[in-house]
């Protein structure tokens, strides 16, 4: 617990403020996973039912949403509770249309490997040509809905 505390201490005043944005987002978020409906959750962004050319980030808004990616997936570690891929793709996601910051993100889907029959669910976020949550493995799902933010129309 001590070192946990002391490389948030190592933090920039930038990076603490992120990070307790982004711990208290993801608090929301999976009680909202928890207690609402997803269409409830993501009523408000844009719905397309496969994958859509994302607007180029200049380079300030490349370096913020980078910034808020790197603050969800380290205040996920953190959390008591499960912040799980979805958790983290709707955090990014408030906290980057926050800042008018246009990105996606994915559900995926993939068969288990391991238990025939089942089905395992992935979701990652991305803005310009950058994956900033749930990067690993999202190669292997298949996209089966994106969800949108602060695109032109």
């Amino acid at each position: 617990m001590i070192r946990k505390f002391k490389k948030f201490t190592q933090l920039s005043a930038a990076e603490k403020a992120l990070f307790l944005e982004a711990y208290y987002t993801l608090g929301m978020m999976r009680a909202g996973i928890l207690t609402l409906s997803f269409k409830r959750l993501s009523r408000k962004l844009q719905h397309f039912p496969k994958a859509v050319p994302l607007p180029e980030l200049d380079e300030k808004q490349r370096i913020k949403a980078e910034n808020i990616g790197r603050a969800v997936v380290r205040a996920a570690a953190f959390t008591p509770w499960e912040s799980a891929c979805l958790a983290q793709s709707l955090t990014a996601q408030k906290m980057l249309e926050k800042r008018g910051i246009p990105g996606v993100f994915y559900l995926g889907v993939a068969k288990d490997e391991t238990e025939p029959g089942k089905m395992n669910a992935h979701a990652w976020t991305q803005c310009g040509e950058h994956i900033l949550t749930g990067s690993g493995g999202h190669q292997a799902f298949t996209v089966v809905s994106v969800f949108g933010w602060n695109l032109p129309k």
